[in-house]
């Protein structure tokens, strides 16, 4: 029994250090390395000042046109990331001085970026509204997750003796810092103030949780804490980092409760409506959510519902932890008769629909056939002459003939088939036959130039 406890507990021990071994990220970290470096990108001046600036243009190009390629290429050379690293870092090892610093040129970054996409929207030929930019204007818990997840790779990557680029790069794209600062441009320069808070507020998302993410990591990996020659100095500037460490971790805390909270409340109604639809077999349209009010709104089509319906549907949301829902229903005692009245007029269209196909068809049928013959009266012109006239012609020009025939001959030589226009002529008896072998080549001859058909043959 001891034996068996003893491998027990061996094999838990190589457990541990093994799973430690994959996950622990403290042997590789080059702590000084990694301070130096964020301090270095905190700045947003000269070339980096610049960079932003065309950055912005790009992305704002990017929303602009709906292209995604675009957008992602404008967030992997702009340089937002800087500050934002450099106030979680200043929090983490208590450095007041770089956290002025880094706040600095977070405003100077912000004001920058919305400048820029103020100017470039300002622009009418670029104020459209295009999924790009509505996108970037209703966060959602699913941005907290993306920007602590991506802060928290991003810092873990920044710490490694070995920098990894393409997790850095991974990074600036999925936590798409760029786009609501861009969206939040359109929204000043065109006075759509729906645009202009939902892109900040989703910027500061992200701002506020990769802060957090890089504080997080720095103090689990024990930077070390700036130091200070007054210890007096040392312990108001701690107070004063661990007040800031506070005013933006609980904020974040409360915004991440707030939309689990609004996303959960849309989740319930969207299965709720789906059922709805399924059990009274009817059309909702425009469903409006609003969680801070907890309105739900839609249309119904089809079966109007019924006070007891809604009264369920608010019965079923208190269930699931949603009370006093502000329901607003949009529907009429006429839905059924409007929905066959919709239908009789499709009806009614695909039936003329058809007429106009079939019609269409016979028209061209019709057209394909004066076609023909028009060729056919065409090519009978062309053969058509007055044999009359040349035959007196002929007669004239040889009083010896007596008669003229004219006729159509088809010839073959079973690979080609050719039609030769062809005169019979009758001389008199007195005629020399010498001389008539020389009338009809010059007759055969004569005949080819007048009608301009060098097959004219003379028998």
């Amino acid at each position: 029994m001891d034996k068996n406890q003893d491998s027990g507990i061996n094999i838990l021990g190589i457990l541990k250090k093994y799973l430690l071994e994959i996950f622990d990220i403290a042997h590789d970290t080059n702590k000084q390395a990694t301070i130096d470096e964020i301090k270095s990108g905190v700045y947003m001046k000269g070339q980096t000042a610049w960079v932003l600036i065309f950055s912005i243009l790009i992305a704002s190009t990017g929303l602009n046109t709906s292209s995604t390629a675009v957008v992602i290429g404008a967030m992997l050379i702009s340089p937002l990331m800087g500050p934002i690293l450099g106030m979680g870092l200043s929090l983490g090892i208590n450095d007041i001085d770089f956290l002025k610093v880094a706040l600095k040129n977070f405003g100077i970054m912000v004001v920058l970026s919305l400048t820029t996409s103020f100017l470039f929207f300002s622009i009418p030929m670029f104020q459209n509204e295009t999924p790009e930019l509505i996108a970037r204007t209703f966060p959602d818990v699913r941005d907290v997750i993306i920007a602590l997840s991506g802060g928290l790779a991003l810092i873990i990557a920044l710490s490694r003796r070995t920098k990894s680029l393409n997790t850095i790069a991974g990074v600036a794209i999925a936590t798409a810092l760029m786009p609501p600062l861009c969206t939040a441009g359109y929204g000043l320069a065109t006075g759509k103030w729906d645009f202009f808070g939902g892109a900040i507020f989703l910027f500061s998302i992200n701002t506020i949780f990769i802060a957090s993410a890089t504080f997080i990591i720095v103090r689990f990996l024990k930077f070390p804490y700036e130091a200070y020659a007054n210890s007096k100095r040392r312990k108001l500037i701690s107070q004063i980092i661990s007040f800031f460490a506070l005013v933006i971790l609980i904020p974040s805390m409360y915004m991440f409760y707030e939309l689990y909270k609004k996303s959960d409340f849309n989740q319930k109604v969207t299965i709720l409506i789906n059922k709805l639809k399924t059990e009274q077999g009817i059309l909702i349209l425009d469903v409006d959510t609003d969680y801070a009010t907890k309105k739900i709104e839609f249309a119904v089509i089809g079966k109007s519902l019924s006070n007891s319906d809604i009264a369920q549907f608010t019965k079923e949301m208190n269930q699931m932890g949603y009370k006093d829902c502000n329901f607003k229903v949009l529907q009429n005692a006429g839905n059924i008769e409007t929905i066959n009245k919709i239908k009789e007029i499709e009806n009614s269209f695909l039936s003329n629909q058809q007429l106009l196909v079939k019609k269409d068809a016979t028209i061209l049928e019709k057209e394909k056939e004066i076609f023909e013959l028009k060729s056919q009266l065409i090519s009978k012109n062309e053969t058509v002459f007055p044999f009359t006239e040349i035959a007196k012609e002929i007669k004239a020009l040889h009083p010896e003939i007596n008669e003229v025939a004219y006729s159509n001959a088809v010839i073959t030589n079973f690979s080609k088939t050719d039609t030769i226009p062809s005169f019979e002529v009758k001389w008199n008896k007195t005629f020399n036959s010498k001389k008539k072998t020389e009338a009809i080549a010059t007759l055969q001859n004569w005949l080819r130039t007048k009608l301009k058909n060098e097959k004219v043959i003379v028998k």
